[in-house]
């Protein structure tokens, strides 16, 4: 569906991907945070808003007609490094669980704050569905 791009001699990355070669129907996803779609947070666990983050992706990813699968690219914001590194097993164990074991693109970075105060966790990501 999509080929990883993975150049010889690099060491394999660990949960996600260098790059990705894909063609299709695009979907760009804005940024999601870890709300329900009524736009109310039921948690202010790290962990907990991570998973309701993706399953915000994966709902819209639905309205497309696509599935987890087909992202190609991920890009997470968090307003705390130390709470993203700290509970890096759960985050791991909450993406398996909505995502599964596909591995995009990623970038994460810590930024100094997210427009909806509550939010710990952004994502923005794209997915390509195969011609």
């Amino acid at each position: 569906m999509h080929t990883i791009l993975q150049p010889e001699g690099w060491a394999k990355p660990v949960g996600y991907a260098n790059g990705i070669a894909a063609r299709g129907q695009l979907i760009f996803i804005g940024g999601q945070v870890g709300w329900t779609g009524q736009g109310r947070f039921e948690t202010d666990d790290f962990v907990g808003q991570v998973r309701q983050t993706l399953a915000n992706i994966v709902a819209v990813l639905a309205e497309a007609g696509a599935e987890p699968e087909h992202i190609t690219s991920m890009t997470w914001y968090f307003t705390d490094k130390a709470e993203y590194l700290a509970n890096l097993r759960g985050i791991g164990e909450a993406y398996r669980e909505v995502i599964g074991r596909h591995f995009p693109a990623m970038a994460a970075m810590q930024v100094m704050a997210l427009v909806e105060d509550r939010a710990k966790v952004e994502i923005q990501a794209t997915a390509v569905i195969p011609d």
